[in-house]
């Protein structure tokens, strides 16, 4: 499983705006993007939609900026992985058997942003074993495991470091 480079930029954002030395200040994109030295288009897309999310709040004007709206041990990994990582398609047929009388199953899956290839009678609009396949499942399997230990964490949990990040990110 790879994030894509929106996600950790988001994930980047967060830790950047939790580690300032007064989270009561405003940043900007600029400060933000010179830090890590990523594109601050780019990075204007994410901000946005974490406005929209509820993790960032953006204040306008002159001396408007951005900071975070909830405290770090309020946003958990996990649940802003799959806000914001476009799907989680692991390979071409991510499909995996539905079965509709399972609504523990079917409540599961709703819960992660993956696709499934629809399959009537024995034609994939995928791979050709798609119907048969056991693979499917499997990497199934794995991405809930991936996205269970991310909702394990907050970014609290990853700032215990907090005093070397601010070191590094605010030289």
């Amino acid at each position: 499983m790879r994030l894509t480079n929106y996600s950790d930029y988001a994930l980047r954002s967060l830790i950047y705006l939790a580690v300032r030395p007064d989270p009561s200040l405003l940043a900007n994109i600029s400060d933000i993007a010179d830090s890590y030295g990523i594109s601050k288009s780019h990075l204007t897309k994410i901000i946005h939609q974490l406005g929209q999310l509820g993790y960032i709040e953006s204040v306008r004007g002159k001396n408007g900026g951005i900071r975070l709206a909830r405290a770090p041990k309020d946003i958990n990994l996990g649940v802003l992985i799959k806000q914001i990582e476009p799907d989680f398609n692991l390979v071409e047929c991510f499909a995996v058997p539905v079965t509709r009388n399972d609504s523990e199953q079917d409540a599961h899956q709703a819960d992660l942003p993956v696709t499934f290839i629809e399959e009537k009678k024995n034609k994939s609009l995928g791979c050709v074993i798609s119907p048969a396949c056991q693979l499917k499942s499997v990497f199934f399997e794995a991405l809930t495991a991936f996205i269970t230990v991310l909702e394990r964490y907050t970014l609290a949990d990853i700032l215990n470091n907090e005093d070397e990040l601010a070191t590094l990110l605010f030289r």
